[in-house]
C-alpha cells in the first residue's frame, strides 16, 4: 500500500511552525518533502528552547518528521538558480517570506514561479494575507490570537485576556493551509495548471470564533467571558467531586439531563420547569449550577466517572500532559510515533490523526540535522563531488 501524496514533491521553504506544521502532515501522507534552510543557522525554530536533547530544539522536533534538509542560500544567484531547479519538478512550494517586496526581490513571487512551472501548487503564508493594506505586516501566533477576537473571550469573567497556551493561530494556518494544498492539488487535475494560495494566520484563527460569531451576527451582542462554562449548553463545563477532583460534566441534550437527574438524585430538579430545556438551563444558569454542584459531593471522581458512563451521560477525566501521552487507547492506536535520530536515539511525536484504511500514512523519516541531505539532493540535480565542494566554499549551501 503506498501513502495519498505517494509521487507528489513539496519544496518547504518555510520556517518556525505554521508552514512546517503543514509540510510535516504533507509528508506524513507520503510527499517528498525538501526543507529549505539557511546555511549555518537553519530554522529560527531550532534555537526555541529550553527543552533541547542535545543541541536539537524539541520544538523543532516536534514538527519537522519525514522531510529531507537541504542548506541553500537563496540570496546568492547560484543558490536561487538551484531552488528553480527543484521548483521546476516540484507540485508545491510553500513559503513564508513576510513580504510581498522581499517575494519579489528574491524571484520568489507566484508571477515568476509560475511562469517556471504552470502546474506548481504556490503555498503564501503570512501574517494577513499578500491583499488588503496590511498585507505588508509581519504576523505571529500570539498577535492574531489577540486580533482574531478569541483572546477578549478566553479566561474567567473579569480577569485579563487569556493566551491559548500552545501556538494554535500558528497551527490552524498549517491545517487550513494542507487542507487548500490538498484541494488544488485535486482541481489540478481537472485543469492541468497550478495556483496560489494565500493562507494567513489572522484569518485561519478567526475561524474559532464560528458560533460566537454566528451569535454576535443575529444579536449584535459583544460576546463576553464564560471560563470553563460553555455560553449555549448547560450544564458542560468541569466540576468538582467529593473527594474534591475536578473532572468534566458534558450535558448535552435533554435527554442527558434526565439521564443526569436520574442517577445524582436531582428527580425533582429534573422536571422543574425551569431547567427542562438546555435553552431554559443556559438562561437560569446561576440558580441550576448550586443544585448541580452539591449533587456532585456525593460521590468521588472516579465513582462519577463509573456512574456516569453507566447512564450515557458524558464524562471526562482531567488528564495531565504526562497521563493524556500514556493513554492505552491512544497508544493502541498509533498515536505516538516513534523514529530513530542518529544523533538522539529515539524521538518521539505525535502522530497526523487521519487514519486511511487504504493508504495509510507513513512515518519513516526522523526530523533532519541541518543540511542533513544536502549532497544527497545536489547529487539527484546532477552535481559531482566537487561542483558539491565549490557550491560549499561559495557560501551557495
Amino acid at each position: 500500500m503506498t501513502a495519498p501524496l505517494e509521487g507528489i514533491r513539496v519544496i518547504d521553504q518555510t520556517q518556525a511552525l505554521a508552514g512546517p506544521y503543514c509540510a510535516m502532515i504533507l509528508g506524513d501522507m507520503g510527499a517528498e518533502v525538501i526543507k529549505i534552510e539557511r546555511p549555518g543557522s537553519g530554522d529560527q525554530s531550532r534555537t526555541w528552547g529550553p527543552p533541547f536533547i542535545d543541541s536539537e530544539s524539541t520544538y523543532y522536533l516536534a514538527v519537522n518528521r519525514n522531510k529531507r534538509s537541504m542548506t541553500l542560500n537563496v540570496t546568492h544567484p547560484q543558490g536561487k538558480e538551484l531552488l528553480y531547479k527543484l521548483i521546476d519538478g516540484a507540485d508545491v512550494f510553500m513559503t513564508n517570506i513576510a513580504t510581498n517586496a522581499s517575494l519579489k526581490k528574491y524571484g520568489l513571487d507566484y508571477p515568476t514561479l509560475e511562469s517556471l512551472n504552470p502546474r506548481l501548487i504556490y503555498a503564501s503564508i503570512s501574517g494577513y494575507g499578500r491583499v488588503g493594506s496590511r498585507a505588508d505586516q509581519f504576523g505571529y501566533d500570539l498577535v492574531a490570537q489577540a486580533e482574531s477576537g478569541v483572546m477578549s473571550i478566553t479566561g474567567h469573567p473579569g480577569a485579563g485576556p487569556m493566551r491559548f497556551p500552545t501556538p494554535i493561530a500558528d497551527m490552524t494556518c498549517g491545517m487550513f493551509t494542507a487542507i487548500g494544498i490538498l484541494g488544488a492539488l485535486q482541481a489540478r487535475h481537472t485543469s492541468g495548471r497550478g495556483q496560489m494560495l494565500d493562507m494567513s494566520l489572522q484569518e485561519g484563527h478567526m475561524t474559532w470564533l464560528e458560533n460566537y460569531a454566528g451569535a454576535y451576527f443575529a444579536t449584535g451582542e459583544n460576546p463576553m467571558q464564560y471560563g470553563n462554562r460553555h455560553p449555549q449548553i448547560a450544564p458542560y463545563e468541569p466540576l468538582q467531586a467529593g473527594d474534591g477532583r475536578w473532572f468534566i460534566l458534558g450535558v448535552g441534550s435533554d435527554n442527558t439531563w434526565q439521564k443526569f437527574c436520574a442517577v445524582a438524585g436531582l428527580d425533582g430538579l429534573g422536571q422543574d420547569p425551569r431547567f427542562t430545556t438546555n435553552s431554559d438551563r443556559v438562561r437560569n444558569y446561576d440558580a441550576l449550577m448550586p443544585h448541580v454542584r452539591q449533587a456532585l459531593l456525593q460521590h468521588s471522581a472516579d465513582e462519577w466517572m463509573q456512574i456516569l458512563r453507566e447512564a450515557d451521560v458524558p464524562v471526562g477525566k482531567i488528564n495531565s500532559v504526562a497521563e493524556a501521552l500514556a493513554d492505552p487507547h491512544l497508544l493502541e492506536r498509533h498515536f505516538i510515533v516513534e523514529l530513530e535520530h542518529p544523533t538522539l536515539g529515539t524521538v518521539k511525536s505525535l502522530a497526523t490523526p487521519v487514519h486511511m484504511s487504504a493508504t495509510p500514512l507513513r512515518y519513516d523519516r526522523h526530523p533532519p540535522l541541518l543540511g542533513e541531505q544536502t549532497e544527497e539532493i545536489l547529487h539527484e540535480l546532477g552535481y559531482g563531488a566537487d561542483q558539491v565542494s565549490d557550491l560549499r566554499q561559495a557560501g551557495v549551501v
